[in-house]
């Protein structure tokens, strides 16, 4: 039976992929950012030949992006530093390591779904970050390691924009949405899955894309809400991402190609709009137990 480890448990992902592993028997340690800080090697080193794990899971990561954009080198020593530690010490002990990366590493202005193998070209701080920890993965572990990127990550387990409108819906009569993104809304449940299936397949080491199928932007997203929860879609009114600026821009474009998974065996994740209406049940039941007063 696979041994595993999941460093940053604590999170969306994390939480959902401990959950999963458990429900199907597997022997699983969850370390969360208070158990284990990636940027100590010798901590990392201590817990990784502590559990001696047959595979890593590092869902451990800086994801404040625009805080990423004055605070580059700290974001660098959690996303790359923390990977090659991790890295590191798979090595020595012989197991598998699967880096949880972003579709930031991209320039996100392309015109066509993202392929594996297409050259990154971060434009921010965070997707700089994310890509050294890509590399100092795949070159430490050329044999063993693995780079599973996500992206419009949601779950119950943290705060995400479904999260957010299911609540604005509620309190405001109208809400404005970015009209001019475009990506692929992604259950953490559904990546969970597709990472156990992964690390439990003969699949090479490499890159793989883990987002639901299909696309859509914020403002449809957020429509798609707005009629699951039974209010009127209307309310939702699309807005150029210039009226919401940021200190890190926002790719245009973050859908991502699953060419990958076929030499894998495993199945890519389907669309994006089935994959919302299982997770609703459980998005409202967190909102409604995180509620004041409960």
């Amino acid at each position: 039976m696979t041994r595993w480890l999941v460093t940053g448990s604590g999170g969306m992902l994390g939480t959902d992929l401990v959950a999963a592993l458990t429900s199907r028997g597997e022997p699983v340690t969850g370390i969360d950012r208070a158990g284990l800080d990636v940027t100590d090697a010798a901590a990392v080193n201590d817990a990784v030949k502590g559990g001696q794990p047959d595979v890593v899971v590092n869902c451990a990561a800086w994801t404040a992006v625009d805080d990423a954009e004055a605070a580059e080198e700290k974001a660098l020593a959690v996303n790359a530093g923390g990977a090659a530690n991790l890295a590191a010490s798979c090595a020595s002990v012989g197991a598998r390591l699967v880096q949880v990366s972003t579709d930031y590493v991209f320039a996100g202005d392309a015109g066509r779904p993202y392929a594996e193998d297409d050259v990154p070209a971060p434009r921010t701080a965070y997707g700089r970050t994310k890509l050294a920890g890509e590399r100092a993965v795949l070159d430490r572990l050329p044999e063993s390691g693995y780079v599973v990127r996500t992206a419009w990550l949601y779950g119950a387990a943290g705060p995400s924009f479904i999260a957010t409108m299911i609540r604005l819906e509620d309190q405001r009569p109208t809400v404005d949405v970015v009209d001019d993104q475009h990506g692929q809304p992604t259950w953490t449940a559904d990546v969970a899955r597709q990472i156990i299936a992964l690390a439990s397949s003969t699949a090479a080491p490499g890159i793989y894309h883990a987002t639901s199928s299909g696309q859509t932007t914020w403002f449809g997203l957020a429509r798609e809400v707005f009629g699951l929860l039974g209010a009127d879609p209307a309310r939702v009114r699309p807005v150029p991402s210039s009226a919401v600026p940021r200190p890190a821009p926002r790719p245009a474009y973050s859908v991502l190609g699953h060419g990958g998974w076929a030499g894998a065996g495993v199945r890519p994740i389907g669309p994006w709009q089935a994959a919302l209406r299982s997770a609703l049940p459980e998005l409202l039941a967190a909102q409604q137990a995180a509620a004041p007063g409960r």
